[in-house]
């Protein structure tokens, strides 16, 4: 068993490695992987730097790497986030954005995009830094707000909850949209996610965040695994339902608004990561989690690739090309379960 689940995770690490090099590698200017690996090897060790051309170098680690790995790590924090999302809710069809966490972030987007506030002391930051506080604070109130309607936290309340808050800042959104068409372009194309003119900087924020998230995780595998038999049985084995709920989904509402605040708002991704890794995996979280992050990452990268490629030299939002493969397989999951 542990063999054949290390060559599986083996295999996911080889997929992730080509899936880097396919994005690095193809676009307007065709980088052959030997190209792509001298400059990373003269990035990382300095040797054979005169060898490397200086125009390949630039367009390799100034534009296309931070572009590729913030795509994989947007995928990993999505892919990791529904895992916990639907172990803790016991919901196949759970993700972070069932706790309004896209509709939070997507509202602050639309709150900076639609008067005008690009500058100050963030700079840059002021857009992802809004989002990802006003998408924090959605879930913070909705955790929160059921907390005081069932003191049981029931899996059926937080979604419906999470629900109603997300229509209800989704339609502030429309409202902002409608008034302002001048902004409405660009708010619609935050909404669908992208990872045009990503620099090294927002890399360096995801890495660290999804790596502690990752870790917090892992400690509770045991208990989300219990979690899946359902809140009863969970609490019979000594489960403290309310407190774990409170960290892991606080945990989630970090990491997924962190990725949705850089990217935008990229759905199914954190749906059908999941549900793949655990066929192949079984359902212990300390297999799955690793594994939904590696084919997370992968998945939204090739995505990507597809995104920047199908119709060059126009891009499409990332989140069409996500939600042509999602859409149907929600449908399967759900149609699947309710055969069950």
């Amino acid at each position: 068993m542990v063999n054949k689940t290390g060559s599986k995770t083996l295999f996911l690490i080889c997929a992730a490695f080509i899936s880097v090099i396919l994005g690095i590698g193809i676009g307007s200017v065709f980088i052959p992987p030997k190209d792509i690996l001298a400059v990373l090897a003269s990035s990382l060790t300095g040797a054979g730097d005169s060898a490397v051309d200086p125009i390949v170098k630039s367009l390799v680690t100034d534009i296309r790497l931070p572009r590729v790995l913030l795509a994989f790590l947007t995928g990993a924090a999505l892919s990791v986030g529904g895992t916990v999302m639907q172990s803790v809710l016991k919901n196949p069809l759970a993700s972070p954005f069932s706790l309004g966490v896209s509709a939070g972030a997507g509202l602050g987007a639309a709150i900076v995009i639609v008067s005008g506030a690009t500058v100050g002391l963030l700079g840059t930051f002021l857009l992802p830094a809004v989002s990802f506080s006003f998408g924090l604070i959605t879930v913070i109130l909705v955790i929160g707000a059921v907390s005081k309607i069932d003191r049981r936290m029931s899996n059926v309340t937080i979604v419906l909850t999470g629900m109603v808050v997300s229509l209800f800042f989704s339609a502030i959104m429309d409202l902002l949209a409608t008034v302002s068409p001048t902004y409405a372009q660009r708010i619609n194309l935050w909404q669908m996610g992208s990872f045009s003119a990503k620099e090294w900087s927002s890399v360096w924020i995801l890495l660290p965040i999804l790596l502690i998230c990752i870790f917090v995780f892992m400690r509770y595998a045991k208990e989300m695994d219990i979690m899946t038999f359902g809140e009863e049985q969970a609490q019979a084995m000594g489960v403290n339902l309310k407190r774990s709920k409170w960290i892991l989904i606080c945990f989630v509402a970090v990491l997924t608004g962190t990725a949705v605040a850089f990217a935008g708002i990229i759905g199914f991704v954190d749906l059908i990561a999941p549900h793949i890794v655990r066929r192949f995996f079984g359902s212990s979280h300390r297999k799955v989690l690793p594994a939904s992050a590696l084919f997370g990452g992968t998945f939204m990268v090739l995505c990507d690739l597809a995104a920047r490629t199908l119709t060059s030299p126009k891009e499409i939002p990332i989140g069409a090309i996500t939600a042509l493969i999602g859409a149907p397989f929600f449908i399967y999951i759900f149609f699947a379960k309710r055969k069950r």
